[in-house]
């Protein structure tokens, strides 16, 4: 499984092989980070947009800013961490190309753990989003009294049905 380690060698299509993974991952973490401004812009406009009186509704906006700055943060790890990894994925392609193979070997190595750092900082940041959708769904049950045995999903189809019937009529 290491033989290209222990032989000190590794061929172009090695380090290529992850350029083209690191890309892909950087694109999807991209993707969140716009997506996540875009949801903090949002919240903002709302929150300068309620009532002081309605303390909770403000509150609960804030809550979920601060928690989107915790997933912006960890986003931008995970686009640092993968950023390197894509730099040192293409340095060990030249180091390859210009015949230093040992280099190359090392240089892939470290850019395989950055890689690995950066997909544990997604790990952590879906671990937090798990959490925060969860409360939502926990805060729209008791918004609307559903018990447990309810779910979400019948107020959604239920709400459904109700949009459908206004645009009939």
């Amino acid at each position: 499984m290491f033989d290209f380690i222990a032989s000190n060698e590794i061929s172009l299509t090695t380090p290529a092989v992850l350029f083209s993974a690191i890309s892909l991952v950087m694109l999807a973490y991209t993707n969140r980070f716009i997506a996540y401004t875009q949801l903090v812009r949002n919240l903002k406009d709302r929150y300068d947009s309620e009532p002081e009186e309605n303390a909770r509704v403000c509150e609960n906006i804030l809550a979920q800013i601060e928690t989107l700055r915790q997933r912006l943060k960890l986003t931008r790890r995970m686009q640092w961490f993968g950023s390197c990894s894509l730099f040192l994925c293409v340095l060990s392609m030249f180091v390859i190309y210009i015949g230093f193979q040992l280099v190359a070997v090392y240089l892939f190595a470290v850019a395989l753990l950055l890689l690995v750092i950066s997909l544990m900082f997604s790990v952590w940041e879906i671990q937090i989003s798990s959490h925060s959708l969860e409360l939502h769904l926990t805060e729209l049950k008791k918004s609307h009294n559903l018990h447990e045995e309810e779910s979400v999903s019948h107020l959604i189809i239920s709400k459904t049905k109700k949009g459908v019937k206004k645009i009939i009529h």
